[in-house]
Formats: structure tokens, sequence, C-alpha cells
């Protein structure tokens, strides 16, 4: 278990918030497990009928936390791999899935997103995958989600140039689905969850299956991508990245 996220159930709404500030919500294999904990429980359990997604303060998360995922443990390939099991149940998950984006989503902060049914954005919030400035490639299926939700072209230049997308873009692009004042987002989103939650749950779950009927295809494009991610994580340019950013520098790739 771990204090840095934040379960609460209420009104048949479950509310998952990465509470992990001074770290910028960087997200920990312990946050991935509860996190991954929490959508089973709620994907298979009547109590909620809705689960919202987000961040405290004014980061959603700036990704993984550099350290522990350089600390080794399962591999990337098991779905064991707390990271895999996470990203395994918000694609699977039967039940809505809700984000509210407050402030940066870097990295699997945007890809998880792919995965969510509904994603709204308070008007300061930021969308970026710099996966090739790290030495690595995307994840959690975006080469292929990513294009088919924004376009290839905008696509490319999110995965290959590093683009940063504010939240009027990723509101034009069909990334978000609505922007709130940063004051109102919690509070909208929240509304919107227990509006969801009042429906039929079967109308819900037939619903969201037909939507994600890609859903084997989309688990096979993940696999294959996971795969070139560790291989990736093993690479010279990867370790110049991550000692670039402790030393406080320019990556220089051979």
């Amino acid at each position: 278990m771990t204090d840095n996220i934040i379960i609460n159930t209420q009104d048949r709404v479950t509310t998952v918030t990465i509470s992990r500030e001074e770290k910028k919500n960087a997200i920990t294999f312990a946050m991935y497990t509860a996190m991954a904990e929490a959508i089973e429980d709620y994907g298979r359990t009547d109590e909620a009928r809705a689960l919202v997604i987000t961040g405290t303060g004014d980061m959603f998360t700036a990704g993984n936390d550099l350290q522990d995922f350089m600390g080794g443990g399962v591999p990337l390939g098991s779905g064991e791999n707390p990271i895999v099991r996470f990203l395994n149940a918000i694609r699977d998950c039967p039940k809505p899935l809700i984000a509210a984006v407050n402030g940066a989503a870097i990295g699997i902060g945007l890809t998880m997103l792919l995965h969510c049914d509904l994603v709204y954005a308070g008007e300061s919030a930021t969308f970026s995958a710099p996966f090739a400035q790290l030495g690595l490639v995307p994840e959690a299926g975006s080469s292929m989600l990513l294009p088919a939700s924004v376009g290839m072209a905008v696509a490319n230049d999110v995965l290959l140039a590093g683009r940063v997308l504010t939240a009027t873009e990723a509101l034009n692009h069909g990334l978000v689905a609505r922007v709130f004042a940063d004051n109102d987002l919690a509070a909208n989103a929240q509304q919107i969850a227990a509006q969801i939650a009042g429906s039929s749950p079967a109308a819900l779950k037939k619903s969201k299956a037909l939507i994600r009927r890609q859903r084997d295809e989309i688990a096979g494009h993940m696999s294959a991508e996971i795969q070139v991610f560790a291989e990736q994580l093993q690479s010279a340019d990867f370790a110049e990245s991550v000692a670039a950013k402790l030393q406080k520098r320019t990556p220089s790739y051979g």
C-alpha cells in the first residue's frame, strides 16, 4: 500500500487521486499497484459505477519515477510488472473511466488517457510524451492510439518532435472532451461522473464494449510496444538520458 494514491468512493463514484506533489506526482511501482488494484476492484464490483483519475496540486503526473524505474524488479514483459498491470487494468476495465487532468500530463500521464473513456482538462493542463528525447519509445499502445485520436501529423509532432500540447490544442485535436477553468475542473468531473453513475450499468458496459471492440488489437500492439520499450531501457541512449537529467545537462546521443 502507499499513501501517495488516495482512493475514495462516494455516491457510486470512485476517485483515484495521485498525491505526491513533492515529486511532481511521479508514479512509483507501489503507486501503480495501488491504482491497478483500485481499477480492478471497480471493474468487478457494483460499489461504484464511475471512476475518476486525477492528481493533486498543479500536476497530473510527471510520469514514471526514474529512480524507482531504474531500480529493476519484475521485467516489463511480465503481466506482474506494476506498470504493465496498471496499463492492462485501464485497457480492460469494463466500466467507464474518467480522467480529470490538472496541470501537466507527461509520458504515461498522457498515454493512460488514451484508455480512458472521458478526458476533461483544466485550462492550464499540458500534454506531452517525450519518449524519443529520453531514448525510449511510445508505450501503452500510444503509437497506435494517439494517431487514431489526434491524427498522424499531430501524433508525430508529439511522439517524435516532443511537442507539448496545451489544453486548448488537446481539445481542438480531440484528445480531451472539454476544458474547464482550473478551479472548476474537479467539481465538473465529479458532476459528470455522478450523471454517468445514474445511468443503466448494463447499458454502460455494453456501450463501452461496442466502442472498444478493437481491444484485442490494442492488446497485441501494446505487447509489441512494451518489448521494444524494455530493450530501449537497456540501451546506451537511455542511460545517457538519465545521466544527463541527473547532471542537469543536455543529453548527447551517438
